[in-house]
């Protein structure tokens, strides 16, 4: 199964940019996507390329249930309590 993980863009540099996913920052291509990016916008990440922008709506949706699904919410409250 692939999964391509809505990621924020932090910065923008000729074609490549800088995204924001949970505080964790990576340089992804933007060599495959067709759509005009801007700083601020939302788009699906797979394999290190950028492959469709989408809605904050559905990006913010999606991480939320990427998080809730790796149980990555339950381990942050667990190290909190130590």
């Amino acid at each position: 199964m692939c999964l391509a993980v809505p990621s924020k863009i932090v910065s923008i540099e000729d074609t490549t940019a800088v995204v924001d996913v949970y505080g964790a920052q990576r340089t992804i291509s933007l060599l495959l996507i067709e759509e005009n990016v801007d700083i601020g916008d939302y788009v699906l990440v797979h394999a290190g390329f950028a492959i469709q922008k989408v809605q904050e709506d559905y990006a913010k949706e999606s991480l939320e249930l990427i998080k809730q699904w790796s149980g990555f919410e339950e381990s942050q409250n667990e190290n909190d309590s130590d």
